[in-house]
């Protein structure tokens, strides 16, 4: 970009210049290090100065360090240097985790200067000699904390370090107050940076969230190696280095998992107990009671005005239905209107026939001749229509006598002619139906005539053989011609043909049909009458004396009677007093009688049956 000229100047290009490009330029270095600090602390100052103070700063630091003189120190056993406490040891136990290396080695320093063993045997103390000497505690504890890996190890089994996880009685009162300092002691372990806060009762939901989302998800960098029983190294082979590492690992993994279950009882307690938590769920639950209600209100007047509109529709339905109703019976009353017209007129012209026709004697010489003339008249009353009728008043009206006659007669004619021809159109399609029967009824015995006693055989066979019966209407066939009195033989085919056609009949045919055989059987089991001995009948007697009833049967007496034979058998005592009672209506000698009937039934079935497999 070019300079602005100032006021009196001028900007004068010379040669062409090329087109400007940006660049984006990434500030770097110690200087903008330097800068960036500067406009942090709101002063000006130099590098240099900057690096100087940062020295002197560290330097009154390791001034300023102080060190806890450990009391045990001089008591503790070399040999136990596991379960002895290195920060401690150094005088770091105010600062532990949290010293710096150079912390600990200006600890070590200090320990070395104070408790080195050359330093006290110059000043007289005595000195146990070897690696016996509580001097050994301190090399192992620069050791353990100079290492990283080692530190950590250490760090992880911290003896100071509280495990504890508080209870929900505990939490009960004061939430943040008991949970806060233990998810702030438990943040040492994680892996990740910028762990999230507790928070209090003012928490936004996403706060909240994003918290027991890290504690679920928690990845921790505590291991459990420092806790080692054995040490690979002091193994012999590598078989037992292998076995070592072996039980090593599970021990760890062990350990591990005990951690891990550790913090997710310490986060499910939290979250159970945690006010927010109930405070978002009952806001939760009140938005979606309010979604709810919204939803069926606006349900309730969708459905509101669902039902108005059809209620319109309907009202609009019913106006066009009382306008087509109305515009009906306003049609039907103009063609009433009509039709009366229309029938006084041919009254009208009937009545002017008849009296034409009469004043002209009928145009007959005699009485008999009269009284043929005058049927001829009214059928053409009967038959001729409205315009017809007028034509021939008319020509009646306007001509003489002989005129009249012939015109008279021509329409007579005419009648008579298309009164002939209805006849035999009627005559022909009467034969027509006739033949049809005759054709559908078979050929061979098939086109023998069936009388009543082969009817009421066939609808007995065909109720007793219901469908499904094997050979069902070969074994119809073997039975009529078994018990038929007729002595014409019926087929198969003969007997499906009738079957089909009593299908077709009129129900009142059939029931006709029925009553004859009921007829026919009670004409065929009626009673002898009694002789003069005044014999008393046997519990077998099958006459209808005064105490049967002589209806037929009726399906629910049926299956009462069967249910009754099943539930009483023969070993009952009074067995058929017991089934009678059982039936209402119906007698013992009604139930003895109709039991009779059902095993010579189903005894003639069998039959005719084993007729049809024997004859295959």
């Amino acid at each position: 970009m070019l300079k602005e000229a100032l006021e009196g100047q001028g900007t004068v290009v010379c040669n062409p210049t090329a087109a400007s490009v940006q660049f984006q330029v990434e500030p770097v270095g110690r200087w903008f290090e330097a800068f960036l600090r500067r406009r942090n602390r709101n002063v000006s100052a130099s590098f240099q100065e900057l690096e100087e103070e940062k020295e002197l700063s560290e330097e009154s630091e390791d001034e300023e360090l102080q060190l806890e003189e450990f009391p045990m120190l001089k008591t503790l056993d070399p040999k136990d240097w596991k379960n002895q406490d290195h920060y401690a040891v150094l005088g770091l136990a105010h600062l532990r985790y949290k010293a710096t290396q150079k912390q600990i080695k200006a600890a070590h320093k200090a320990m070395v200067l104070k408790h080195h063993p050359d330093k006290r045997k110059a000043a007289g103390e005595q000195i146990v000699e070897g690696d016996n000497d509580y001097f050994t505690c301190i090399t192992k504890a620069i050791e353990i904390l100079s290492d990283p890996v080692k530190r950590r190890a250490f760090d992880s089994v911290d003896p100071t370090f509280d495990n504890a996880v508080p209870t929900k009685s505990e939490a009960k009162e004061n939430f943040f107050e008991v949970f806060a300092p233990v998810f702030d002691r438990n943040a040492r372990w994680t892996s990740k940076k910028h762990v999230p806060k507790l928070g209090d009762m003012n928490a936004s939901f996403e706060e909240v969230d994003s918290f027991y989302s890290f504690w679920y998800n928690f990845d921790s960098w505590r291991e459990f190696s420092y806790l080692d029983e054995e040490e690979k190294e002091k193994a012999e082979c590598r078989d037992e280095r292998r076995w070592i590492e072996k039980q090593n690992r599970a021990s760890r993994a062990q350990r591990k998992k005990e951690e891990m279950n550790r913090i997710r009882t310490l986060v499910d307690t939290a979250y159970s107990c945690d006010p927010r938590i109930k405070k978002f769920k009952d806001d939760e639950k009140a938005r979606k009671e309010s979604e709810k209600k919204a939803k069926a209100e606006a349900k309730r007047k969708e459905q509101e005005e669902k039902e108005r509109a059809r209620q319109a529709e309907m009202e609009a339905a019913r106006l066009a239905k009382e306008k087509e109703e109305e515009a009906a019976k306003q049609a039907a009353l103009q063609a009433k209107k009509e039709k009366e017209i229309q029938k006084k007129a041919i009254k009208k012209e009937r009545q002017k026939l008849r009296t034409i026709c009469k004043n002209w004697n009928y145009f007959a010489d005699n009485e008999s001749e009269s009284v043929k003339m005058m049927e001829e008249v009214e059928k053409l009353c009967d038959r001729l229509e409205l315009v017809s009728l007028q034509s021939l008043n008319e020509v009646l009206a306007s001509s003489a006598k002989e005129e009249s006659k012939a015109a008279v007669d021509k329409h007579v004619q005419e009648v008579n002619a298309q009164l002939q021809k209805e006849k035999e159109a009627e005559a022909r399609a009467r034969q027509t139906s006739r033949s049809t029967e005759q054709s559908s009824s078979g050929a061979g015995a098939g086109s023998k005539g069936w009388n009543e006693e082969e009817l009421q055989l066939l609808i007995k066979a065909v109720n007793l053989f219901p469908a499904g019966t094997n050979a069902r209407w070969e074994v119809i066939a073997k039975y009529m011609n078994l018990h038929s009195n007729s002595g014409i033989e019926r087929n198969a085919k003969d007997v499906i043909n009738k079957a089909k056609n009593l299908q077709k009949l009129d129900p009142h045919q059939k029931d006709e049909i029925n009553k004859k055989a009921f007829e026919k059987f009670k004409k065929e089991h009626a009673v002898v009458p009694p002789t003069v001995d005044n014999a008393v009948p046997s519990e077998r007697f099958e006459g209808s004396g005064a105490d049967t009833n002589t209806a037929p049967w009726t399906t629910e007496e049926q299956k009462l009677l069967e249910q009754a034979l099943k539930t009483f058998p023969v070993s009952t005592p009074e067995r058929w007093e017991k089934i009678a009672a059982a039936v209402p209506g119906r007698t013992k000698k009604d139930c003895m009688k109709r039991y009779k009937e059902l095993v010579e039934m189903v005894k003639a079935k069998k039959a005719a049956q084993e007729q049809v497999k024997t004859k295959k």
